[in-house]
């Protein structure tokens, strides 16, 4: 096992059922223990309810939980203990949760968006600032939303923005960077840095 005494962070990203979060667990099981699990969803109806749960029951039993939908890297620094691996699962609820938390349909949808990002980006930067200073293994699963038709509204426009630049952030403090595509994990820094060499 290695360790890593400036922290490793590795982005899996993926869209819905690409097998990201078994390939980001699967990352985690062969880091260093104990293991933080940090979780952002919220059980707002009965179906997310059941997909939590399934989430769950797929975890080690000896992984430790935190629940949080903001401020995520407060609240690591704060419930940390003796964790070395920390996997956020996910970023996209992250961002999603700041949307949310602020009434962008009623206002100045562009301002709004600017603040949004800059939130995101922030919340961003704080992970990766808690992870190098405490030589954390630092694992953040995320939905790649840009491949997608463009969102209807003001709301949904604004979320994709947000979390396309957070990832984006993330993805260049990152020391791997992983595309799942039905299944199968595509290390996109190693292709990027093997077209740059050839």
């Amino acid at each position: 096992m290695r360790r890593a005494s400036r922290g490793r962070i590795t982005l899996v990203l993926g869209g819905a059922r690409s097998g990201k979060s078994a390939f980001a667990q699967q990352l985690a099981e062969r880091a260093l223990p104990p293991v933080l699990f940090v979780a952002t969803a919220t059980a707002s109806d009965e179906e997310m309810v059941a997909r939590i749960a399934v989430h769950q029951a797929a975890r080690p039993p000896s992984w430790r939980l935190l629940e949080t939908q903001r401020h995520v890297a407060a609240a690591v620094r704060a419930d940390v203990c003796d964790a070395r691996t920390i996997l956020v699962d996910c970023l996209s609820l992250l961002v999603s949760n700041l949307v949310l938390s602020r009434d962008v349909e009623a206002g100045d949808t562009s301002t709004a968006g600017s603040e949004l990002e800059a939130a995101a980006q922030a919340e961003v930067r704080d992970l990766v600032a808690l992870a190098r200073g405490r030589g954390f293994e630092l694992i953040v699963v995320s939905d790649e939303v840009g491949m997608s038709v463009v969102p209807p509204s003001p709301l949904g426009r604004t979320f994709r923005d947000a979390l396309g630049r957070a990832n984006q952030e993330l993805a260049a403090a990152a020391d791997a960077v992983y595309l799942l595509v039905a299944g199968i994990p595509v290390d996109v820094k190693q292709l990027a840095a093997k077209r740059v060499s050839g």
